[in-house]
């Protein structure tokens, strides 16, 4: 395994040293899914390549998806065969370059009278999935009866269950994801800055050959030099497309998905599964560890982009559905322990309700030579990036008679993976589960630390040997937040309690219990003065409270 290479916070001068001093192949800008993407697969082509995030890296659409790589198979109910064959046949791609990250995950779709899906169709539909997505093996779709439908889920209802399909998807952390791709450019030589903000750019000759930038950790307003630069800030895209003067023809509708987290307890589905609403969507309800969160809505949005809340009718919503599903499940308002809400940035469609408007990509390059990608799903994010620098590799031809070499992403393994197959991963995770047993630590832990840092987990265990303490939980949540400013620029603790570690989403009760201990550390670490430390503690007790609740509308 490589060592991760530093990238933290602390050494911001440097970066903000060698952006503004520097001249750049490629300026990516946005550090979600798409824009990791593009850095990757620029950097390892052998361009030199910077990518700016205005808030932390993840923190849009790309930490508040479904959170599944998944061959969307509802599209082939609109016949859209070139998505599903795509994104399907890239679910075992991503998979291999990240079997700790992205897991394998059955998913069981309920075939219920008067439903969306009726026995036939869903044969022969899984039957094409599997044929587009090019599926094989144990992972091929099954038909089930009533009664094996029954045993996998006793929850489903008796009375008008018809039977089901049995068919593979995985899921994964799309923030670890999103992550796990910047630090593997890195490699590559490429640079990434968090909580650096686009403000303008910059022309010669009536074309874009920079940025005007601010840094909000520094305080520091500078510009950054490059051959081209790609918009990739999914829903502000057509914000940059706005300050650029391009904003023409075809234009964003932005989309709102919630999701909401419950304990399992109240939602014990012994897998993932994907079943009706009476008003004809569909809807996820998936098991995590200690969770099950279930999702999505699917409205249009037009409201403030930078804050976007569950509210008390999304919720009602999806319980109301999951209620009308599992017949024995009485979930209510106060059983949700989080949430979250996000923004898919969609292709305007006249006509198209919100779940109907296509989830294809779209290139736009403007006459100053900006080039914006939007739409788009999680799982095809890494042939959006191919796509994109492409179409730099053919410029770069043309205007500077250099040839780049063909996309080999589908080969690089993910930072913090040497894994060959899932079976290792689960060997690793017992391994793990050896070695911190006898700290009281359970399996949960093992398969907790191995699923969000692979083997970037012997980083973590030997910092945690180092620290000191009589609570051994404390010092392994130490030793993350160490080894998180370290190497994934940290810079908050709503970066690591959120975005690096999934606690606010997955394990609400941990942020709860090492919040002050981690208040605490940032302190000592980044030499903060205590009005500092209280506007984190006030911000992660809102974000807590957000998350944990829902808002009135009004």
């Amino acid at each position: 395994m490589k060592q991760p290479l530093e990238f933290s916070t602390l050494e911001r001068f440097k970066t903000a040293a060698k952006l503004s001093e520097e001249h750049f192949d490629l300026l990516v800008i946005g550090g979600g899914i798409t824009g990791a993407g593009i850095a990757l697969d620029a950097a390892s082509r052998g361009l030199k390549v910077a990518l700016l995030e205005k808030n932390d890296f993840a923190s849009g659409t790309s930490s508040k998806s479904t959170k599944l790589i998944h061959g969307g198979l509802r599209y082939l109910k609109q016949f859209d065969f070139w998505l599903v064959k795509e994104v399907g046949s890239e679910r075992a791609i991503v998979h291999h370059l990240a079997p700790h990250l992205v897991l394998p995950e059955k998913m069981l779709l309920p075939l219920i009278e008067h439903g969306s899906y009726g026995k036939w169709l869903t044969s022969i539909g899984l039957k094409v999935y599997d044929i587009l997505a090019q599926v094989s093996g144990e992972d091929k779709r099954k038909m089930l009866e009533k009664k094996e439908a029954l045993k996998l889920e006793p929850l489903l209802p008796k009375k008008i269950l018809k039977g089901a399909g049995y068919y593979a998807e995985y899921r994964t952390d799309d923030a670890r994801l999103t992550l796990e791709n910047i630090k593997t450019s890195l490699f590559y030589g490429a640079t990434a800055v968090n909580y650096t903000e686009v403000t303008n750019f910059i022309y010669e000759d009536d074309k874009v050959t920079g940025l005007a930038v601010k840094d909000h950790i520094l305080n520091t307003e500078f510009t950054v030099g490059g051959s081209y630069v790609v918009n990739a800030a999914g829903p502000w895209v057509d914000e940059l497309r706005g300050l650029n003067n391009s904003k023409k023809g075809k234009h964003l509708q932005l989309t709102k998905g919630v999701h909401l987290v419950f304990p399992y307890e109240k939602l014990p589905v012994k897998q993932s599964v994907y079943f009706d609403i009476p008003d004809g969507r569909m809807m996820f309800a998936i098991p995590r560890g200690k969770i099950t969160y279930i999702g999505t809505t699917d409205t249009k949005y037009d409201e403030d982009k930078d804050h976007v809340k569950t509210e008390i009718a999304d919720a009602i919503y999806l319980i109301s559905a999951v209620n009308n599903m599992f017949p024995t499940i009485n979930l209510e308002l106060e059983d949700i322990i989080s949430s979250w809400a996000g923004l898919r940035p969609l292709i305007y469609e006249e006509g198209k309700s919100a779940s109907e408007l296509s989830r294809k990509d779209e290139i736009f390059t403007s006459e100053t030579g900006l080039i914006s990608i939007a739409g788009g799903k999680l799982t095809g994010y890494r042939k959006m990036a191919e796509r994109v620098v492409n179409l730099v590799a053919k410029k770069m031809e043309e205007d500077h008679h250099r040839t780049l070499k063909e996309c080999t992403t589908e080969k690089i393994p993910l930072c913090g993976n040497d894994f060959k197959s899932y079976k290792q991963v689960k060997k690793y995770i017992s391994k793990v589960y050896k070695r911190i047993e006898a700290d009281g630590f359970s399996k949960y832990d093992a398969w907790y630390l191995v699923t969000n840092y692979g083997k970037q987990t012997e980083n973590i265990l030997e910092i945690y040997a180092q620290e000191n303490g009589d609570d051994q939980q404390l010092r392994m949540v130490l030793a993350e937040l160490k080894f998180g400013v370290q190497h994934e620029m940290i810079h908050t603790p709503m970066d690591f309690f959120i975005r690096r570690t999934g606690r606010l989403y997955f394990d609400i009760e941990s942020v709860n219990e090492y919040m002050e201990p981690v208040l605490a550390e940032f302190k000592i670490m980044f030499k903060l003065s205590d009005d500092a430390i209280e506007g984190y503690r006030a911000q992660l007790l809102a974000d807590i409270k957000e998350h944990s609740g829902f808002s009135v509308p009004g």
